[in-house]
């Protein structure tokens, strides 16, 4: 069969918004009247739809198809249903009537074996699985069916054609009636290019293929993000799949909620390429119905495949109303992001203090402190001869959402406002961490991880770090400090910055992670592994993290883990990385506190209770580029940990990468490469153990130059960390200026009533982010439950910039973020100055607008239906 040749393009459809809104569906007079909208609508023709201008001044059709970019704009779907109703126009059917047009003109060709291959699939599709999602299908070339009445016979519409203007204007009319009746429409691969001139249809498919996509089939990985929607639900993580891959004109996320992405990294995408962002499965609520597209479907052999199927099979179960699906949750205009503390008053921390950490009680309040910096305003005393050496005030902030207001909580004395300068002269201590205890809704007690000020001694530079209890008075609201008990108290050095750590969190044992930092300085190692033995201030090495995060007798560069007993004691759970009566070397070289050791400055870390699962992150040293004489540049390094270990600093980072050793009596002269399988601690600052366990190999990895850098390894292991031989296997992040803050698993609670919850979409995701806004990571990333905690890297990253904002005026420091029991996401912005509060320095709280899937319950074809 042939098709009529293709049509010149009517002049009024000649490039982008060029039809007026009046000459849709033959409103134009009826609007010019006034009479049809009024009488839907209750209101003047300028009320017809959201931004409709009034019928004098009719502007051109916007480019991307008006309001439907965005959420869908409340009663719009009621208000297209009135104007179906007024225009005679049919609802898409129900019952046992449920049906399918497969359309599939295109013009000047001849018919496509892909073509019928997919009118062959989706025709069986409707003739399997149980009875109640099944449905007829109706195939046709004929573009006049596109009339209002006639489509309104279907309940979706399926796109087989491609590249051609293949509907006259009142046909994609008709097409547009529909969709605002609540119809459904699926666009297959070439769909894309159908329609050309029409800005509808391009918001209608939501992309439009770029020039110079590939030609051929190639095979590639799908990362297959949402597991929820009945198009991806079950499909593979990681799907591995031939077809031809189309590159996008412009990239649709944000606009579209993406289902599928294709992984450039797997195949050839050619000049077109769109980089790690490369959707290619999305869906969207459009003009009152519902619209899926897949870019896939570009060969006959796709059409076999039993996935594929599966794909198609949930789309039209979506777009034909036999099944629901939340197809809102990653388009960008469904979030909002308000600051809700105000700036401090000038001279005081009345809001907010030097933003060290967060943590949702399950009333929804938001206890927030600061680390012990003030504002500009007040002196900082760096002098070791003056008493009030490095003195500040760790503030305990909190937020109710009841009142929308921030109140001081308490406030202790510690050594942590001596800030600023060199090494020798700032200092990362003071407040670094708060946790709520379990059952704090009836006990008050909260557990503070500090430094205090009256436990320093200004002869020797030491000072002691310890885990309280305190309480908080359920009557006055604020912290009893005569009411501390001291969990765990060990020695950190003070002479010189940094690493302190202070993340904590509890398992669903209640059992509490202590995240403690490496107490080691920056500098002496030229940025690569912090493993200089010489410096040392009276006896104390401060820039040798061996004798720290790589020895087994201090709890320094760990994640401890304990179990607070009520009597303010704790107990040690089983599965630590050691008992702490190890019989090697002697005996006494080893701490049972320790469940991971090899971490350097784990600012933040989460435990998902649901599996239990550790995740952290921790900042890497300080070196811009690979050495292939000493080793990688700085790694940045968040991990998901199953289990206790090794995580490898300052012997090796990311995936067993080593260093080199260095030793006295020249520091300076590079030694053997660490054994990661094998590390030795041969410092002479090591009072631990000397044969270590083996390193683990960590979940995710950036350096300056890209994500998770992989390079070419000799026969004895060593990778040559040349950066031109680099293969960066996550291409979604990189660093520059970076600190990482590990984030929380979000969990979504169905039973929750909260309106403004994150959408099931999110759910079991891992949020990871980084101090600095750039390029950095500020995604939400899924694992694969076979791998995670065996070094295996994250399946699918999604970015979070434009949700969680970057920029001057949003976000720009992220320093804790957290999900309160509302679904809603908590984020602590640092400020713009180091060892300070400042006017920047806020509480932010980002929810969720979206609304619930589509089509609501009661608009399912079949009540059987979920």
């Amino acid at each position: 069969m042939r098709h009529a040749p293709r049509r010149q393009i009517p002049p009024h459809r000649r490039g982008p918004g060029a039809r007026p809104w009046g000459v849709r569906h033959g409103w134009a007079a009826a609007l010019a009247a006034g009479a049809l909208t009024a009488a839907l609508l209750g209101g003047s023709p300028a009320a017809a739809r959201p931004g409709t201008p009034s019928p004098e001044a009719v502007p051109p059709r916007p480019a991307s198809g008006a309001e439907a970019l965005g959420a869908e704009a409340p009663g719009q779907a009621a208000a297209a249903a009135a104007v179906a109703a007024a225009l005679d126009l049919p609802s898409p059917p129900g019952g046992a009537n449920v049906r399918v047009l497969a359309f599939h003109a295109t013009p000047g060709t001849e018919e496509s074996p892909t073509v019928d291959a997919g009118i062959e699939a989706i025709e069986k599709i409707g003739q399997q699985g149980p009875a109640a999602q099944r449905f007829a299908v109706e195939a046709t070339d004929d573009p006049t069916v596109f009339t209002r009445k006639k489509l309104g016979t279907y309940n979706a519409v399926v796109f087989l054609t491609g590249d051609g203007d293949v509907l006259t204007p009142e046909q994609e009319m008709g097409l547009e009636a529909y969709m605002e009746a609540g119809g459904g429409f699926l666009g297959i691969h070439d769909a894309a290019r159908t329609e050309p001139y029409s800005d509808w249809f391009t918001g209608l498919v939501g992309a439009r293929p770029a020039a110079n996509s590939p030609a051929s089939a190639q095979r590639a990985v799908v990362e297959v993000g949402d597991r929820a929607n009945p198009a991806t639900k079950g499909l593979p993580l990681e799907w591995k799949r031939p077809d031809k891959w189309l590159n996008w004109a412009a990239n649709p996320s944000g606009q579209v909620h993406t289902v599928a992405r294709v992984r450039e990294s797997s195949y050839r995408p050619g000049e077109g390429a769109g980089g790690w962002d490369h959707p290619i499965s999305w869906c969207r609520d459009y003009d009152g119905g519902r619209s899926f597209y897949t870019g896939m479907g570009g060969t006959v052999d796709s059409y076999q495949e039993t996935d594929f199927r599966a794909h198609l099979r949930g789309a039209l179960l979506w777009t034909t109303r036999l099944a629901r699906a939340d197809c809102q949750a990653t388009i960008t205009a469904n979030y909002r992001a308000e600051r809700v503390t105000q700036p401090n008053q000038p001279g005081r921390n009345d809001q907010i203090g030097e933003p060290h950490g967060l943590v949702t009680a399950p009333d929804g309040r938001v206890f927030f402190i600061g680390r012990g910096g003030a504002d500009a305003s007040k002196p900082v005393v760096t002098d070791w001869n003056n008493p009030d050496i490095g003195k500040g005030q760790g503030e305990i902030h909190v937020w109710d959402p009841k009142t929308g207001k921030a109140t001081l909580v308490g406030a202790l004395t510690v050594f942590g406002n001596k800030g600023g300068g060199d090494e020798l002269t700032k200092n990362e201590e003071g407040l670094l961490g708060i946790e709520l205890d379990p059952d704090f809704l009836t006990n008050g007690w909260i557990y503070l991880h500090y430094t205090p000020h009256s436990q320093i001694n200004r002869e020797t530079h030491m000072a002691e770090r310890r885990v309280s209890r305190f309480t908080v008075d359920p009557g006055t609201g604020k912290l009893d400090q005569s009411s501390e008990q001291v969990l765990l108290k060990w020695p950190v050095q003070i002479h010189s910055c940094c690493h302190a750590g202070g993340g904590m969190a509890w398992d669903s044992q209640d059992n509490l992670y202590i995240a403690t930092g490496d107490n080691n300085s920056s500098q002496f190692s030229d940025g690569y592994s912090g493993n200089n033995p010489e410096p040392d201030y009276k006896g104390v090495s401060f820039a040798d993290a061996r004798r720290t995060a790589g020895n087994t007798n201090n709890l320094n560069g760990k994640i401890l883990r304990i179990h607070p007993e009520d009597d303010g004691t704790y107990t040690l759970p089983e599965g630590n990385l050691f008992t702490g009566k190890e019989p090697d070397e002697g005996g006494g070289r080893t701490r049972g506190e320790i469940y991971v050791m090899g971490v350097r400055n784990p600012a933040r870390i989460s435990v998902d209770r649901k599996t239990d699962i550790l995740y952290a992150g921790w900042v890497g040293p300080d070196a811009g580029k690979p050495s292939p004489e000493w080793g990688p540049a700085k790694y940045d390094t968040f991990a998901a940990i199953t289990h206790a270990g090794n995580h490898g600093w300052p012997y090796c980072m990311g995936n067993k990468q080593p260093y080199r050793d260095r030793n006295l009596p020249d520091p300076k002269k590079p030694l053997g490469w660490y054994d990661c399988d094998h590390p030795k601690n041969e410092s002479p600052n090591n009072d631990g153990l000397v044969n270590l366990p083996p390193i683990e190999s960590n979940t995710i990895w950036y350096s300056p130059q890209g994500g998770a850098p992989d390079y070419p390894r000799n026969a004895d292991g060593i990778p040559s960390y040349q950066t031109e031989e680099a293969e960066y296997l996550l291409p979604w992040l990189k660093g520059g200026g970076q600190a990482t803050m590990n984030g929380p698993v979000y969990r979504y609670d169905a039973a929750s009533a909260s309106k403004e919850k994150w959408p099931a979409y999110w759910d079991g995701r891992w949020f990871v982010g980084d101090f600095y806004d750039a390029d950095q990571p500020r995604h939400a990333v899924l694992t694969d439950p076979r791998t995670i905690g065996k070094g295996g890297l994250p399946v699918h990253a999604e970015s979070l910039k434009k949700i969680v904002p970057v920029g001057a005026e949003g976000i720009k420091n992220l320093m804790d973020w957290k999900f309160g029991p509302d679904g809603v996401l908590y984020v602590l912005d640092y400020g713009r100055g180091f060892f300070t509060s400042d006017a920047k320095s806020a509480l932010w709280r980002v929810t969720y607008q979206g609304g619930p899937a589509t089509p609501a319950a009661k608009e399912l074809a079949r009540k059987a239906s979920s």
